[in-house]
């Protein structure tokens, strides 16, 4: 791939998800990866479904565009071939156990002497300090933990889990955003830099609303379904067949969505006339909107709401969003290649920079150690 971190060389030692999420961005944005696999089992998630001719789907959709070879750093010969790639690498990422590489003798403090340039980023459960840093965690642990399941779902329902693994992704995300920031900050001093990121600092950094509202009003915020817990009408609400997303994010949006449902004589009305009181009296403003919005289908309302600019929208499932026009026309899908299966769906970069082509194709899916001829000839 063409892109801005073209000519950097990636050396990529993780597994799973937080790590080869963040690596298939650095990827997408044009770096050549080098992914590192434990040896006839490789990367955790090659095991995970769904399949495609016993291939999976799961690690085909995290690991495009990367080259393979298994290596066992515990081995003194593969740790020889590991040390020359290492040698040429401009980026290290590994989402190991805290103090794994260091047994190996790959911490930070041992190849930082040698190798001073290097970016060495590390995503972890709880990450490298504090008293949990030794134990592992999943994406469920730290949305647990981070707050995240404590206000998610419908009001009084079981604890309830974002339906993507939000903990990870979170976490490869801020990887990213630390790495780019590491070679900015190394074309200023010449100096690499150690990366630290933990899953649960990503779920806290993320929490918005809940957080202020702890911390500003030590209120402890609880699930509300869709509704947003300060902006009103801000939810989900019944339509005749099914349900439609209304954000009157303020005083004129809901003026135009009062002409549009025809209650306008409600907009003057002390209980809904500002932000503040529609967010006391919502539970009446929704029984008002829903008895309006049950004369007609979803799809009629998103048209009229639309034509006033009105921010609202259909509750998709994957099949729809995934066909959606605007997806498809921003390039969301694209394809890469696996030589077994030949060409594979999957989500695009929705980064779009105006100095680089957005390729409808990414770089070829690596069965496990497929690149070590390639590869040892080029770092011997």
């Amino acid at each position: 791939m063409d892109g801005p971190l073209k000519n950097l060389l990636v050396l990529d030692l993780t597994r799973v998800l937080v790590g080869p999420y963040c690596t298939m961005m650095l990827s997408d944005l044009g770096a050549r990866v080098i992914k590192v696999e434990s040896p006839e089992v490789g990367d955790d998630s090659r095991n995970f479904g769904p399949f495609i001719e016993d291939y999976s789907a799961y690690f085909m959709s995290l690991n495009r565009g990367k080259e393979s070879i298994a290596l066992n750093l515990k081995n003194s010969d593969d740790k020889k071939i590991f040390d020359k790639i290492l040698a040429k690498a401009d980026i290290l990422v590994e989402n190991f156990k805290p103090g794994t590489l260091e047994k190996w003798g790959y911490g930070w403090k041992d190849v930082c002497e040698k190798y001073p340039k290097l970016i060495y980023a590390s995503a972890s459960g709880f990450g490298q300090t504090g008293p949990l840093k030794e134990l592992p965690a999943y994406d469920m642990v730290v949305q647990g933990m981070g707050g995240l399941m404590s206000v998610t779902g419908q009001p009084n329902s079981e604890p309830t889990r974002v339906g993507t693994s939000i903990g990870d992704i979170t976490a490869g995300l801020f990887t990213t955003i630390g790495i780019n920031a590491a070679l900015y900050d190394r074309e200023k001093t010449g100096k690499g830099t150690f990366i630290d990121v933990s899953m649960l600092d990503c779920q806290i950094a993320i929490l918005e609303n809940a957080i202020a509202r702890y911390l500003s009003k030590n209120e402890i915020p609880k699930p509300m379904g869709s509704r947003h817990p300060s902006i009103a009408p801000f939810e989900a609400f019944k339509t005749k067949d099914s349900h439609i997303i209304i954000a009157a994010g303020n005083d004129k949006l809901f003026e135009k969505l009062c002409n549009v449902l025809e209650i306008s004589e409600i907009f003057n009305d002390e209980k809904f006339n500002t932000n503040s009181s529609r967010s006391k009296n919502i539970g009446e403003l929704k029984v008002i909107i829903e008895n309006k919005l049950s004369s007609k289908i979803t799809t009629d309302w998103v048209s009229q709401m639309e034509k006033e600019r009105i921010p609202c929208g259909p509750i998709y499932n994957i099949k729809e969003a995934v066909e959606n026009p605007q997806v498809q026309s921003r390039n969301m899908i694209v394809k890469a290649y696996h030589k077994v299966i030949g060409d594979f769906k999957l989500a695009g970069n929705p980064i779009k920079m105006s100095s680089y082509k957005d390729e409808t194709t990414r770089g070829d899916i690596p069965d496990l150690d497929e690149h070590r001829e390639k590869i040892l000839k080029e770092f011997s």
